[in-house]
Formats: C-alpha cells, sequence, structure tokens
C-alpha cells in the first residue's frame, strides 16, 4: 500500500467513501496517548492511564502557553504600572518584563508625549458680562501611578478642573482686559491654578502650558465692542505720536535756549572788551593830550571830519566872504581825485569867478583830507 493510500491519520484512503469521525477521534487518541506514553496494556486500566497522560500533556501544554503569554515589552518613552490582583503592585520602565497573567495586569502610558485639550464656554466677568473664551491646554502624564490608578477618567477630569479655574479666573477680571491685553496673564492664572487642582487630587499630570485662544464678546453686542477696542487703538496711537512730538520738541528747544545763551554770552563778553579798548583808547588819548594839546586837539578832529565824510557823499559847504552855498559831491571828488594825480587840471580860459572858488574850496579839502588820512596811516604804522 502507498503512502497516498493512507489518510493524514494513517487509516487507509478510501475514495469512495469519506473516514468515520468516531474513528479518526480514537485515531487521535491513540496518537496523543503515544506521545505520552508507550501505548502498552489492555482493558480499563490502560483506557484510565491514557485518559490521565492525556490531561497531564493539556496541562503542560496550558502551563507553558501561560508562561509564553507573560512576556511583553514597554517601548521607549513609556512607563508600565503593575496592579498584582487589582492592587498596585510596582512601575517598571521600558525594555522586555514578564508577569503572571491573570494575575499582574500592566498598564503601559507614554510619560513624554505631550497632550493637548481644547476647551470653549461662555464666561461671567468680573463686570457682569458675557465672554465666550477658547484655550489649549497643553500637558504630559508625570505619574503614571496617579494616572491610573487615583482617577477614573482622567480626560474628563481634566476638562472638568480646566473649566473651573478658568470661570474663578474669569470671574476676577473686567471684559476689557478679557478680550484685549489681559489674556496672557489670564493664561498663566489659569495655569497656576489648574495645576493646584491636579496636585490635590493626585491626578498625575503635568500642565505645560495654558494658551488662551480666543475671546469675544456675545455676537449681538460685538460690533460695540469692536469700536471700543479700536477707540483703545486710537488713544494708544495718538499717545504715542504726541510723545515721539514731545521728544523731538523739547531737545530742539534746548538746544535753542543753549544756542541763545551763549550768543548772550558772546554778545556781553563782546560788549565788555569794546568798552575795556574803548576806556583804554580813551586814556591813551588823554595821555597825548596833556603832552601836546593843539595837535591831539587837531588829530581828533581831522578824525572825525574823516569818519563824517566816509558815511556821506553829499556835503553842503557854506564859503566865507561869499554870497553862495557850494554843492560838494564826494563821491565824484574822490573818484576824480585819483585822476588828477595823475593827469594835470585843465581850466577854460572862460571860467568864471564862482566856478575858480569852488576849485579852491575842492582842492582845500582834498588836501585836507589827504593830510588826515596820512596822519591816520603813521597812528596805525
Amino acid at each position: 500500500m502507498s503512502k497516498n493510500d493512507r489518510d493524514p491519520w494513517g487509516g487507509k484512503q478510501d475514495n469512495q467513501t469519506p473516514p468515520d469521525l468516531d474513528e479518526v477521534i480514537k485515531k487521535l487518541q491513540d496518537k496523543l496517548a503515544n506521545v505520552f506514553g508507550n501505548g502498552s496494556g489492555s482493558g480499563s486500566g490502560n483506557a484510565d492511564g491514557n485518559s490521565m497522560k492525556l490531561i497531564g500533556g493539556i496541562a503542560l501544554l496550558s502551563l507553558l502557553a501561560w508562561f509564553v503569554f507573560g512576556f511583553y515589552q514597554v517601548s521607549q518613552g513609556e512607563e508600565g504600572v503593575v496592579l498584582r490582583f487589582g492592587s498596585y503592585s510596582n512601575s517598571v520602565g521600558p525594555g522586555l518584563h514578564w508577569n503572571p497573567p491573570l494575575i499582574d495586569r500592566v498598564y503601559k502610558v507614554n510619560i513624554e508625549r505631550i497632550e493637548s485639550m481644547n476647551l470653549r464656554a461662555d464666561m461671567l466677568t468680573l463686570d457682569e458680562n458675557i465672554v465666550e473664551v477658547a484655550l489649549v491646554v497643553q500637558y504630559r502624564i508625570g505619574s503614571a501611578k496617579d494616572y491610573i490608578l487615583e482617577i477614573s477618567n482622567p480626560e474628563a477630569g481634566l476638562h472638568n478642573a480646566t473649566e473651573s479655574a478658568l470661570r474663578h479666573v474669569v470671574g476676577s477680571t473686567t471684559m476689557s482686559d478679557v478680550i484685549t491685553e489681559g489674556r496672557e496673564v489670564m493664561g498663566q492664572q489659569v495655569q497656576k491654578m489648574l495645576q493646584d487642582i491636579l496636585n490635590r487630587y493626585h491626578a498625575g499630570m503635568d500642565i505645560r502650558k495654558v494658551s488662551i485662544q480666543d475671546s469675544d464678546p456675545p455676537k449681538a453686542v460685538k460690533a460695540s465692542f469692536d469700536d471700543v477696542i479700536k477707540a483703545k487703538e486710537d488713544k494708544e496711537r495718538l499717545k504715542n505720536e504726541a510723545e515721539s512730538y514731545a521728544n523731538s520738541i523739547i531737545p530742539e528747544a534746548r538746544g535753542f535756549a543753549q544756542r541763545e545763551m551763549e550768543e548772550a554770552s558772546a554778545y556781553r563778553d563782546e560788549t565788555i572788551a569794546r568798552a575795556e579798548g574803548q576806556s583804554n583808547r580813551f586814556l591813551r588819548v588823554l595821555d597825548e593830550y596833556k603832552k601836546a594839546p593843539e595837535v591831539t586837539r587837531q588829530r581828533l578832529y581831522l578824525e572825525t571830519m574823516e569818519d563824517i565824510f566816509t558815511k556821506t557823499s553829499k556835503i553842503m559847504i557854506d564859503v566865507e566872504g561869499g554870497n553862495n552855498m557850494i554843492y560838494l559831491p564826494l563821491d565824484k571828488i574822490m573818484n576824480n581825485s585819483a585822476k588828477n594825480e595823475s593827469t594835470p587840471a585843465y581850466v577854460s580860459p572862460d571860467t568864471d569867478s564862482a566856478q575858480q572858488s569852488t576849485s579852491v574850496n575842492e582842492q582845500r579839502i582834498n588836501d585836507r583830507v589827504r593830510e588826515a588820512q596820512d596822519i591816520r596811516r603813521r597812528e596805525l604804522r
């Protein structure tokens, strides 16, 4: 008989009729008996022995499976909490561990991942206004034991604690601060109060950050509050512009005042120096006058006349012994004097006595002026 003529249980293959089920079960029992015993013996004694061996084999396989299923892996960043018969036994870190199944139960918790929770609710402010606040809480599990054992539903507990802390903070803040610049301070206050609540209940969670995402007044009055916010922004802008103008104009005014003081000081020093110079010059002239009164008087007269003549271009002279008033254009005389030094004067034979007298007077004046200039130059030397 070939191997193909036998069924998987060692029987003869029958292509016409299927194998008997009772026969298959009996053969399976015989196979197991051969595994756990030699199969010798007869009668009821052999049947009882085979049954005991079968039970022992099943128990051994069950024990082996129980031992194998006791191994488990704790990943990096996780912490395992071991409960033995429902009570806390110990905590294990990352790696391969073994605990007896059905006796110990292991809960794995990630203690490094940052979790987040969103909350949006209507709150009542200090000034009895309703505002809608939305925030985000970022946290991580600090104690896996407390997180598993102390609170039955940690997420729900965190939600309730966050809402309670937020209502307390918003209830002690005015609406203008809630919807404008007070959000960051509110976030810090909510974070501190929320952490205190969780620590009091041993929730095993560490709050990393609380961010106030949005805070709006009710939709019915939102337009009015937007106008209020815009007015405050305009106020701050105008205030900054005024401070900027003050910061620019005050230094300019101080600089102008300093310049005026320096100019006044310079004018004072100049006036004092000029007065001292004039007084010294007067004293020197007085000394010279005491030595030679006539010469000094004559010199002073000439200097005075020179100063007068240099400030005017026209002069009227009353000629002694005559009835005519002579008009002297000094500007033209001074211009012609230079020409007369190089070109001899020509007098027409038809000139009358008045013209001759005028020429003589002009000549005298020119002489006196030149004399005064010579004296002045000598003094300057």
